[in-house]
């Protein structure tokens, strides 16, 4: 399948491009690793998996992002990076997930080659569109919803500025930001391809099972799109 083009030329293939990323967290909740939710996740349904980890020291941030890393490389599912292109680099991940005031995506794609993926934190169809031109391969679009996940989170955009951000640009646009399974619709409603989730995931008492939800209610939604 390929993401639908607004500019009539035929958009990059988006199968690499996962549409159920689950982050991984250890500051929101402290009952699991970054591994043993990334093994959860995966056996619910994840088909990307995010290591995410704002602090602690680089040693223990690569000690655990390790971790995670062989648990994706043994279920073959790709491993994003959160932030941190030297870390990606280190534990062989497939790509990295950059911020607005990360690593810019044009020097990381320097850095890390036309081989790995590159995501780009947006706001608006603006950002998007930028963060395209730089070669993202793809887009973080949120908060679409209210989220308690940051402390300071951008207002939040809703649905329609989700759908203005799909439709700037041909590359697949994944909703993340308050996004909960019956939520999952109105996301892939708005041309989202794909959802990230955090804390519905990793708060969860049972992240494997809240996972395998968000997998019913994406594959639900493609079965119908198919129909």
């Amino acid at each position: 399948m390929e993401s639908p083009s607004t500019n009539g030329e035929p958009s990059p293939p988006d199968q690499a491009i996962g549409r159920l990323h689950v982050l991984t967290d250890f500051h929101l909740q402290q009952r699991r690793s970054h591994a043993d939710l990334a093994q959860l996740a995966i056996r619910g349904g994840a088909d990307s998996i995010q290591f995410r980890q704002k602090h602690g020291g680089i040693q223990n941030k690569l000690r655990e992002a390790h971790r995670v890393a062989e648990v994706c490389q043994d279920a073959s599912v790709p491993l994003i990076v959160n932030d941190r292109v030297d870390i990606a680099q280190a534990v062989g991940a497939e790509g990295v997930h950059l911020g607005q005031n990360d690593f810019p995506v044009g020097e990381a794609r320097t850095v890390l080659g036309a081989e790995r993926t590159i995501g780009a934190t947006t706001t608006n169809a603006s950002q998007a569109v930028e963060a395209h031109e730089m070669g993202a391969d793809y887009l973080g679009f949120g908060p679409v919803f209210p989220t308690t996940s940051k402390r300071n989170p951008k207002s939040v955009k809703g649905p329609e500025g989700l759908e203005e951000a799909c439709e700037a640009v041909p590359i697949p646009v994944i909703a993340i930001g308050g996004v909960t399974h019956d939520r999952v619709r109105t996301a892939l409603d708005a041309g989202a391809h794909g959802v990230a989730v955090l804390s519905a995931v990793a708060t969860a008492n049972d992240p494997g099972q809240a996972t395998a939800r968000f997998r019913a209610a994406i594959d639900g939604m493609l079965r119908e799109s198919d129909s």
